[in-house]
Protein backbone atom coordinates (compact mmCIF):
# COMPACT_ATOMS: atom_id res chain seq x y z
CA UNK A 1 0.00 0.00 0.00
CA UNK A 2 1.31 3.45 -0.85
CA UNK A 3 2.11 5.97 1.87
CA UNK A 4 -0.70 8.48 2.35
CA UNK A 5 0.58 12.05 2.36
CA UNK A 6 -1.26 14.26 4.83
CA UNK A 7 -1.51 18.00 4.31
CA UNK A 8 -2.69 20.75 6.63
CA UNK A 9 -5.60 21.42 4.28
CA UNK A 10 -6.86 17.81 4.46
CA UNK A 11 -10.58 17.33 5.06
CA UNK A 12 -12.70 14.51 6.39
CA UNK A 13 -15.23 13.30 3.82
CA UNK A 14 -17.99 10.89 4.87
CA UNK A 15 -19.83 8.10 3.07
CA UNK A 16 -22.96 6.32 4.35
CA UNK A 17 -25.07 3.57 2.79
CA UNK A 18 -28.16 1.53 3.62
CA UNK A 19 -29.38 -1.43 1.59
CA UNK A 20 -32.89 -0.23 0.78
CA UNK A 21 -35.09 2.86 0.54
CA UNK A 22 -36.99 1.76 3.68
CA UNK A 23 -33.87 1.80 5.88
CA UNK A 24 -32.73 4.92 7.72
CA UNK A 25 -29.33 6.57 7.31
CA UNK A 26 -29.72 8.48 10.60
CA UNK A 27 -27.39 6.36 12.76
CA UNK A 28 -24.53 6.60 10.26
CA UNK A 29 -25.06 10.30 9.53
CA UNK A 30 -25.09 11.15 13.26
CA UNK A 31 -21.83 9.24 13.79
CA UNK A 32 -20.15 10.99 10.84
CA UNK A 33 -21.28 14.43 12.06
CA UNK A 34 -20.02 13.66 15.57
CA UNK A 35 -16.67 12.93 13.96
CA UNK A 36 -16.65 16.52 12.71
CA UNK A 37 -17.75 16.01 9.10
CA UNK A 38 -19.98 18.74 7.69
CA UNK A 39 -23.20 17.82 5.87
CA UNK A 40 -21.87 19.09 2.55
CA UNK A 41 -19.08 16.52 2.68
CA UNK A 42 -21.24 13.48 3.48
CA UNK A 43 -22.32 11.35 0.51
CA UNK A 44 -25.02 8.68 0.69
CA UNK A 45 -26.54 5.77 -1.19
CA UNK A 46 -29.68 3.74 -0.61
CA UNK A 47 -28.82 0.57 -2.51
CA UNK A 48 -27.51 -2.92 -1.99
CA UNK A 49 -23.77 -3.21 -1.46
CA UNK A 50 -23.76 -5.88 -4.19
CA UNK A 51 -24.70 -3.29 -6.83
CA UNK A 52 -21.82 -1.82 -8.82
CA UNK A 53 -23.79 1.35 -9.58
CA UNK A 54 -23.68 3.63 -6.53
CA UNK A 55 -23.93 7.32 -7.52
CA UNK A 56 -23.22 8.56 -3.98
CA UNK A 57 -19.98 6.59 -3.82
CA UNK A 58 -18.97 7.77 -7.30
CA UNK A 59 -19.56 11.38 -6.21
CA UNK A 60 -17.64 10.79 -2.97
CA UNK A 61 -14.64 9.31 -4.78
CA UNK A 62 -14.76 12.23 -7.20
CA UNK A 63 -14.73 14.73 -4.31
CA UNK A 64 -11.81 13.45 -2.22
CA UNK A 65 -8.37 14.81 -2.98
CA UNK A 66 -4.84 14.38 -1.67
CA UNK A 67 -4.63 14.90 2.08
CA UNK A 68 -8.31 14.10 2.71
CA UNK A 69 -9.57 11.16 4.78
CA UNK A 70 -12.62 9.16 3.70
CA UNK A 71 -14.63 8.12 6.77
CA UNK A 72 -17.32 5.44 6.96
CA UNK A 73 -19.38 4.13 9.87
CA UNK A 74 -18.43 0.51 9.20
CA UNK A 75 -16.33 -1.31 6.58
CA UNK A 76 -19.31 -3.09 5.02
CA UNK A 77 -20.86 0.28 4.15
CA UNK A 78 -18.10 0.86 1.57
CA UNK A 79 -17.07 -2.39 -0.13
CA UNK A 80 -19.14 -5.11 -1.81
CA UNK A 81 -16.57 -7.71 -0.68
CA UNK A 82 -13.15 -7.83 0.99
CA UNK A 83 -11.56 -7.75 -2.47
CA UNK A 84 -13.63 -4.74 -3.57
CA UNK A 85 -12.85 -2.97 -0.28
CA UNK A 86 -9.12 -3.55 -0.70
CA UNK A 87 -9.24 -2.29 -4.30
CA UNK A 88 -11.08 0.90 -3.30
CA UNK A 89 -8.75 1.68 -0.39
CA UNK A 90 -5.64 0.97 -2.48
CA UNK A 91 -7.02 3.37 -5.10
CA UNK A 92 -7.56 6.02 -2.41
CA UNK A 93 -4.08 5.45 -1.02
CA UNK A 94 -2.48 5.88 -4.44
CA UNK A 95 -4.21 9.28 -4.64
CA UNK A 96 -2.90 10.32 -1.21
CA UNK A 97 -6.30 9.88 0.46
CA UNK A 98 -6.59 8.20 3.87
CA UNK A 99 -9.38 5.91 5.04
CA UNK A 100 -10.96 5.37 8.46
CA UNK A 101 -13.84 3.24 9.76
CA UNK A 102 -15.51 4.54 12.92
CA UNK A 103 -16.73 1.17 14.23
CA UNK A 104 -13.66 -0.85 13.20
CA UNK A 105 -11.18 1.04 15.37
CA UNK A 106 -8.03 -0.55 13.98
CA UNK A 107 -8.80 0.41 10.39
CA UNK A 108 -7.24 3.83 9.88
CA UNK A 109 -4.76 4.05 7.02
CA UNK A 110 -3.43 7.38 8.29
CA UNK A 111 -1.70 5.51 11.18
CA UNK A 112 1.10 2.92 11.13
CA UNK A 113 -0.95 0.31 13.03
CA UNK A 114 -3.95 0.91 10.76
CA UNK A 115 -1.80 0.33 7.68
CA UNK A 116 -0.52 -2.91 9.19
CA UNK A 117 -4.05 -4.20 9.85
CA UNK A 118 -5.18 -3.23 6.38
CA UNK A 119 -2.19 -5.02 4.87
CA UNK A 120 -3.50 -8.18 6.56
CA UNK A 121 -6.86 -7.55 4.82
CA UNK A 122 -5.00 -7.16 1.51
CA UNK A 123 -3.16 -10.45 2.04
CA UNK A 124 -6.44 -12.25 2.82
CA UNK A 125 -8.06 -10.79 -0.32
CA UNK A 126 -5.09 -11.94 -2.42
CA UNK A 127 -5.31 -15.40 -0.85
CA UNK A 128 -9.04 -15.54 -1.65
CA UNK A 129 -8.34 -14.45 -5.26
CA UNK A 130 -5.67 -17.16 -5.65
CA UNK A 131 -8.04 -19.84 -4.32
CA UNK A 132 -10.78 -18.77 -6.75
CA UNK A 133 -8.34 -18.77 -9.69
CA UNK A 134 -7.05 -22.21 -8.68
CA UNK A 135 -10.59 -23.62 -8.45
CA UNK A 136 -11.53 -22.03 -11.79
CA UNK A 137 -8.49 -23.50 -13.54
CA UNK A 138 -9.22 -26.92 -12.04
CA UNK A 139 -12.87 -26.68 -13.14
CA UNK A 140 -11.95 -25.66 -16.70
CA UNK A 141 -9.39 -28.44 -16.93
CA UNK A 142 -11.98 -30.98 -15.80
CA UNK A 143 -14.54 -29.56 -18.28
CA UNK A 144 -12.02 -29.73 -21.16
CA UNK A 145 -11.27 -33.32 -20.24
CA UNK A 146 -14.99 -34.00 -20.73
CA UNK A 147 -14.94 -32.16 -24.09
CA UNK A 148 -16.50 -28.86 -22.93
CA UNK A 149 -15.21 -25.33 -23.29
CA UNK A 150 -15.73 -22.85 -20.45
CA UNK A 151 -16.02 -19.08 -20.15
CA UNK A 152 -18.70 -16.62 -21.14
CA UNK A 153 -18.97 -15.40 -24.77
CA UNK A 154 -16.89 -12.31 -25.47
CA UNK A 155 -19.03 -9.22 -26.12
CA UNK A 156 -18.44 -7.73 -29.57
CA UNK A 157 -17.84 -4.07 -30.48
CA UNK A 158 -21.13 -4.01 -32.43
CA UNK A 159 -23.22 -5.07 -29.43
CA UNK A 160 -25.98 -2.47 -28.74
CA UNK A 161 -24.74 -1.86 -25.18
CA UNK A 162 -21.18 -1.23 -26.39
CA UNK A 163 -22.43 1.17 -29.08
CA UNK A 164 -24.56 3.01 -26.48
CA UNK A 165 -21.60 3.20 -24.08
CA UNK A 166 -19.42 4.83 -26.76
CA UNK A 167 -22.11 7.37 -27.67
CA UNK A 168 -22.71 8.29 -24.03
CA UNK A 169 -18.95 8.49 -23.46
CA UNK A 170 -18.75 11.22 -26.09
CA UNK A 171 -21.44 13.21 -24.23
CA UNK A 172 -19.57 12.61 -20.95
CA UNK A 173 -16.33 13.96 -22.46
CA UNK A 174 -18.18 17.08 -23.64
CA UNK A 175 -19.46 17.64 -20.09
CA UNK A 176 -23.09 17.04 -21.06
CA UNK A 177 -23.51 14.00 -18.80
CA UNK A 178 -22.32 13.02 -15.32
CA UNK A 179 -20.55 9.65 -14.94
CA UNK A 180 -23.04 8.46 -12.30
CA UNK A 181 -25.97 9.32 -14.58
CA UNK A 182 -24.30 7.56 -17.50
CA UNK A 183 -23.67 4.37 -15.49
CA UNK A 184 -27.25 4.38 -14.22
CA UNK A 185 -28.58 4.70 -17.77
CA UNK A 186 -26.54 1.72 -18.96
CA UNK A 187 -26.99 -0.20 -15.67
CA UNK A 188 -23.29 -1.13 -15.56
CA UNK A 189 -20.30 -0.36 -13.36
CA UNK A 190 -17.34 1.90 -14.13
CA UNK A 191 -14.95 -0.96 -15.00
CA UNK A 192 -17.43 -2.51 -17.42
CA UNK A 193 -18.17 0.90 -18.98
CA UNK A 194 -14.51 1.65 -19.72
CA UNK A 195 -14.06 -1.90 -21.08
CA UNK A 196 -16.93 -1.30 -23.51
CA UNK A 197 -15.51 2.09 -24.55
CA UNK A 198 -12.16 0.43 -25.30
CA UNK A 199 -13.65 -2.22 -27.65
Amino acid sequence: MNQVKRTSSGRKVGYARVSSIEQNLGLQLDALRRDGISGGLIFTDKSSGALANRPGLDACLGEVREGDVLVVWRLDRLGRSVRHLVTLIDELSSRGVGFRSLCDGGIDTTTASGKLIFNVFSALAEFERSLIQERTRAGLKAARARGRKGGRPRIQSGHPKVVAAKLLHERFQRGELELAELLKTLNIGRTQFYRYVGL
